[in-house]
């Protein structure tokens, strides 16, 4: 039998998240070994590379500093100063109102900043090979966790057997940590899809992320560097799955004109710069997120529409509680105690932050008129009062001051 490897902590999923937990528990002194069943696509033009971009908000930066890895990704980092919500729901796609939330109303920073997905796994993974005490393993997958009340037993798809005081799962919406543990799962559909791709255009995007409402989801521009020499963007298009399918068809100028059109002409015409890639949209919240001698973070415990940059932006404040836990119960962070207070600490917030979410994403999907336009009425209320619009602005960053 393979002989039983101890660690501090075992991370299940090398995302981005649980590539992040790694560097963050690394940084603060755990012995780590982190496994992904994939090798890391680490370029934007290979074959199954994300190409879907993360908004770090002002709170997830923080924590990546501590973590060790903005210094990396800080040079890459595209600043997002403006948020805008456009109203293209009238009777043409084009846009009745538009209104700015600058992050100058709230703070002398940018919201957040944004990078690519597949950069992000390249940087974060050149990072960890820093750390002598964090042992990253792609290509590995977890077989079996069996959990006692002192440690937890993994089984890795290579057949290394591992002794954890404490199991984080980062192994994404279908967890096989969370199953193994048999925690719940609420899950809501909405029959919708996303694309996710990138274009250049030849109105500069000026440091605005811009989410234009009409039907079927929204359609959202992240600013990206200059590509080729022009203004270039990140976009996600949600629309419901036919409507998703028919559209990843098309030849590539009529997508460009569909894509131009939807976007109500307010960047000229759109032109791919990359492939086109498609996402399920699902909201997903865990029953507990925590087990015995494990933690559930990221889309293990929790899936979000990307709407307002919510995504990511939670699963890293999993994390910072989680590790500022783990700091306080250095010589055993896993116990029952802490992993209760862990839950306590994030699953009431987390819960209200996946149904608002949910209800934001019904609300652009509305197909009739009336509808429609009641959420054009809904957005104006809320832009017209000052002390509103910055209560809206510092808890969409995750602030609750």
């Amino acid at each position: 039998m393979t002989a039983l490897e101890q660690t501090d902590i075992f991370i299940s999923g090398g995302g981005v998240a649980g590539l992040t937990a790694a560097a963050a528990f690394g940084a603060a002194g755990f012995s780590v070994i982190c496994a992904d069943p994939a090798p890391p696509i680490t370029e934007a033009a290979t074959e199954g590379s994300d190409l879907r971009t993360t908004a770090f908000l002002q709170p997830s930066r923080d924590f990546l500093d501590r973590a060790g890895l903005w210094d990396r990704l800080a040079p890459h980092a595209m600043p997002l100063q403006v948020m805008r919500i456009v109203d293209a729901g009238g009777e043409r796609a084009e846009a009745r109102v538009a209104h700015d939330f600058n992050a100058a109303d709230i703070s002398e920073l940018p919201f957040g900043w944004n990078l690519p997905n597949w950069l992000l796994r390249r940087e974060m993974g050149a990072h960890l090979a820093t750390l002598p005490n964090v042992d990253f393993r792609p290509g590995t997958g977890t077989a079996q966790v069996l959990t006692r009340e002192a440690e937890a037993r993994v089984t890795l798809t290579d057949g290394a057997r591992i002794g954890a005081k404490l199991v984080i799962a980062a192994d994404g919406r279908g967890s096989p940590v969370r199953e193994a543990l048999g925690i719940g799962v609420r899950t809501m559909r909405y029959g919708q899809k996303a694309l996710a791709f990138a274009v250049t255009h030849p109105i500069p995007h000026e440091n605005v992320s811009t989410e234009i409402h009409r039907s079927g989801g929204p359609f959202t521009l992240v600013p990206l560097p200059d590509h080729e020499g022009r203004p270039s963007s990140a976009i996600v298009w949600m629309e419901r799955g036919p409507e998703v399918k028919r559209l990843a068809a098309l030849p590539e100028a009529e997508f460009e004109a569909e894509m131009t059109e939807r976007s109500a002409h307010l960047f000229g015409p759109l032109k791919l710069a990359s492939r086109r890639t498609v996402w399920p949209i699902i909201a997903q919240i865990a029953d507990r997120m925590e087990g015995e001698r494990t933690a559930l973070v990221a889309e293990a415990a929790h899936v979000v529409p990307p709407i307002g940059a919510q995504g990511l932006n939670m699963s890293l404040a999993d994390m910072r509680v989680l590790a500022d836990l783990a700091e306080a119960h250095r010589d055993d962070p896993g116990t029952r105690a802490m992993l209760r207070e862990y839950h306590r600490a994030r699953h009431a917030e987390v819960l209200a932050r996946v149904t608002g979410v949910d209800a934001l994403n019904r609300a652009s999907m509305a197909e009739a008129q009336g509808l429609r336009d009641l959420r054009l009425r809904a957005l104006n209320a809320i832009y017209s009062v000052a002390p509103v619009r910055r209560v809206m602005m510092r808890a969409g960053l995750g602030a609750t001051g």
